[in-house]
C-alpha cells in the first residue's frame, strides 16, 4: 500500500502525518518505509487491511484533511484469497 496525508506542512510534520507513520510502524507488516511525501508498506492482506483502518481512524483523528491511499494486492490473477477461485464450481 502507498498513503500520503494532507495537509502537507514542509516545515514541520504535522500531527496526522507522525500518527500515520506511528501507526504504520507499529503494525505487523512485513516492510514499512516512510517519507515526507509518501509512505509505503507490504505486507499480508489481513495486516494490511488492519493498518489501514488504523491508519484512517487516526490520521482522521488528529488532523488530517484527507489521505490519499492506493492498495494493491500482489498474487494469481483471478484469485480471492480463499480456498478456491470465485465460480469455480460452476464449470
Amino acid at each position: 500500500m502507498e498513503f500520503t496525508t494532507e495537509p502537507f506542512d514542509l516545515d514541520e510534520a504535522p500531527a496526522h502525518a507522525v500518527v500515520a507513520r506511528e501507526v504504520i510502524q507499529a503494525a505487523d507488516l512485513d516492510a514499512v518505509d516512510v517519507g515526507p511525501f509518501g509512505n509505503t508498506a507490504e505486507g499480508g492482506a489481513d495486516a494490511v487491511l488492519t493498518a489501514v483502518d488504523a491508519l484512517l481512524r487516526q490520521a482522521l483523528g488528529a488532523g488530517a484533511t484527507r489521505v490519499s491511499l492506493q492498495v494493491n494486492v500482489i498474487g494469481e490473477a483471478g484469485t480471492t484469497g480463499t480456498t478456491g477461485a470465485a465460480g469455480e464450481d460452476d464449470k
